[in-house]
């Protein structure tokens, strides 16, 4: 199938000649000559105003379908930001509670130590003062 538009302007022949191409190039496509040879395109060019229902349907699904798609994705970029910033939140607040409970558990470990340390060293003090015999100098 040759298809041909002829112009008569110089600059403007070009373009047609390579509008030329490349439609040619399409319609020798194989994939696009099964595609013509279909019986559904074959009874859609016996019944032009068909065809061009089936057109216009086409044309005007387009743009709720890609609305709809467009949607879907910025939810589901949404969705996914959203997600990682409440992941991101509860990470923060459990590191943050963390880092209170290990400084809370530093400090009581280092009153606990000073509370035995001190302990040890009256008892101790104590022992030596009043029971002198059992320590061995």
């Amino acid at each position: 199938m040759e298809v041909r538009v002829e112009m008569q302007a110089g600059s403007s022949n070009e373009m047609w000649e390579g509008w030329n191409a490349v439609s040619n190039q399409v319609y020798n496509n194989p994939k696009v000559t099964v595609l013509m040879n279909s019986r559904a395109v074959q009874y859609l060019n016996g019944h032009p105003v068909l065809a061009l229902a089936v057109m216009t349907f086409c044309a005007t699904a387009v743009v709720p379908v890609s609305l709809f798609v467009l949607f879907a994705l910025v939810t589901l970029v949404m969705a996914v930001g959203a997600f990682l910033f409440f992941e991101g939140s509860l990470l923060f607040m459990g590191a943050l509670s963390l880092l209170c409970i290990l400084s809370g558990v530093a400090f009581f470990s280092l009153v606990a130590s000073a509370v035995v340390a001190a302990f040890y060293m009256v008892t101790s003090n104590i022992l030596y003062y009043y029971y002198p015999h059992l320590t061995k100098s």
